[in-house]
Order: structure tokens, then sequence, then C-alpha cells
């Protein structure tokens, strides 16, 4: 069997919960990280976690907001196959509180950014190149957080507007929607795990491990013929109806 082409993967937001799940499933899958977070003891961690168990790692300290900055991580990243766009922020607020620059920070840091490392990501991916996004549930309606509604809203449709225009260059652009998933931010609420796990049809709370496999199929080479989809990843919540009979 002929040697794979080597190949880099940039996960952002990946110094904790899904980011660092998604980048320990790559290493695994074959792929160098680049991992991507604002906060550095965070993002040396998770290099850290993949240096130990044999991968190769680096860690990128920035604001994906700033379009130098991520201009710069793009081109200074060889090998660049993947690119999984998971950093993002969320908080909740009703709606005749909310301001607009309440929307216009949440649409920032997870629409615009987003918007940008796709696109200067898309110039300089080969065939085959795959770009996977981090929507939420919360896209298709979610109460007390219009403006997080709005900014994953826009991480759908970006989704499928570039699955269209990156086809030609056999590129693919996918994303994962995921449901209430148990990170740490969520377990520090412990108060209302049981509430939320009582919830779902399948009657437990997703994992960070979840969202990584669901990203690992869509990056895998087999997955060529698959783009512009939504995978929901949420334990059935989704679906509607009643968790019990």
């Amino acid at each position: 069997m002929p040697d794979l082409p080597p190949s880099t993967a940039i996960v952002t937001g990946a110094g904790s919960g899904i980011g660092r799940a998604v980048a320990q499933r790559l290493a695994l899958e074959g792929h160098d990280i680049v991992v991507v977070d604002r906060t550095a003891e965070c993002a040396q961690e998770t290099v850290r976690l993949l240096t130990d168990a044999g991968y190769t790692a680096r860690a990128v300290v920035m604001d994906i907001t700033n379009e130098a900055d991520t201009q710069a991580l793009i081109s200074e990243t060889e090998n660049l196959r993947v690119l999984v766009n998971n950093a993002g922020i969320f908080n909740t607020r009703d709606f005749d509180e909310l301001t607009t620059d309440d929307l216009r920070t949440m649409n920032e840091v997870n629409l615009v950014a987003m918007f940008t490392l796709c696109q200067q990501a898309s110039r300089v991916l080969p065939e085959g190149g795959r770009i996977v996004n981090l929507a939420s549930r919360a896209a298709f309606g979610a109460r007390n957080c219009a403006h997080y509604v709005a900014s994953k809203a826009g991480v759908v449709g970006l989704t499928k507007a570039l699955a269209l225009e990156l086809a030609e260059n056999h590129i693919t652009v996918n994303a994962i929607a995921p449901g209430v998933i148990a990170t740490d931010m969520l377990l520090e609420r412990a108060e209302g795990l049981e509430g939320l796990r009582v919830q779902q049809p399948t009657g437990k709370l997703g994992t960070p491990e979840h969202i990584a496999h669901a990203v690992a199929f869509f990056v895998d080479a087999r997955a060529d013929y698959i783009t512009g989809q939504i995978l929901v990843v949420d334990g059935g919540r989704s679906v509607g109806g009643s968790a019990t009979f």
C-alpha cells in the first residue's frame, strides 16, 4: 500500500471540549494537528496530550476574529488538507434584552471569523480538501438566545453555499449540529444535568467524542460524495415527540 500524502488539520477552539476531542480523533486518523485556541495554557495542554501519544501537533494562540492572524495561520500551515471550524461563543439572554452589539459580537466570532477562515483555506486546499463547520441544533430554533440561533443559522447557510462553490475544486464542506454535549462548561451546571438527560430520546447526554466521530466521518476520503450536509448529533432530540410513552 502506498504511503498517504502528508496531511495537516487545523482545529479551532481545540484547547478543550469538543475541539480537543476532534484534534485527538483526527490525529488518530493520521493527520498532523494545528491546535488553535485563544488560551495558551489550554492549547498547550492539548498539544501535550497529542505529542505524549506519539502524534505531531503544534499550538497557535490567537483570536480568530483577527483577519491578519488567520491569514498567517493558513499561509504558514504546510500540507493543509482539513479545516475544522469549532471555535465559538455562547450565552443566553431574553430577546427583549438583547442589543445589536450582542448580535454583532456573536456573529463576529461564530460566523464572520468562520467565513474568513473558509475563504482563506479554500485558496490553498488541494483537491480532496475538507472543511467541517460546527453549527448547532439551535440553528433550527431555540429560546433565550436569538443572537446565537441567528449566528448558527448563518453557519448552516454558509456551509451549503460554500459546498456548491467549492465543489468544482473537489473540496467538500459540511457541518455538524450538536445537541446537548457534556463538556466541562455544561458539567459545571450539575443541578440541571438530570433534567437535560431525560429530555433526550436516547436517555443520555452526548460527549465530545460523539462529535469528533461525526467530524472524522466527513473528513474521511470515502466521504467525497457528501457535501453541503448538516449532520445533527443530538440523541434524537430534534426529531420531536416525547422521550417517554
